[in-house]
């Protein structure tokens, strides 16, 4: 079954941000992650607001935590300490 990885983000280096992005991109693409959000138009009806909300899917919640867990993925991840609030949580979608 396939997973989501959404985060919510409050950037507030977009310099750092900007690197984390970029690296973190390949790292995700190469764990089979397809972006279908990326910090585009939103409405936040409840909750805490954070301008930023990104959504991948995954081939398998497997292949997410691979992801997360990976040395290039946490290799750009050490770019976006500091440079933002983040909020992630990865959901496997329903059949």
């Amino acid at each position: 079954m396939s997973a989501l990885w959404i985060a919510h983000v409050t950037v507030t280096d977009a310099e750092a941000y900007g690197e984390y992005a970029r690296r973190a991109t390949d790292a995700i693409a190469a764990h089979g992650g397809v972006f279908l959000a990326r910090a585009t138009r939103y409405v936040q009806l409840e909750g805490r607001d954070r301008p930023r909300n990104v959504v991948a899917r995954f081939p398998s919640m497997e292949a997410a935590l691979a992801c997360y867990n990976s040395p290039e993925y946490q290799a750009a991840l050490s770019f976006a300490k500091g440079a933002a609030e983040r909020d992630l949580v990865v959901v496997e979608e329903s059949a």
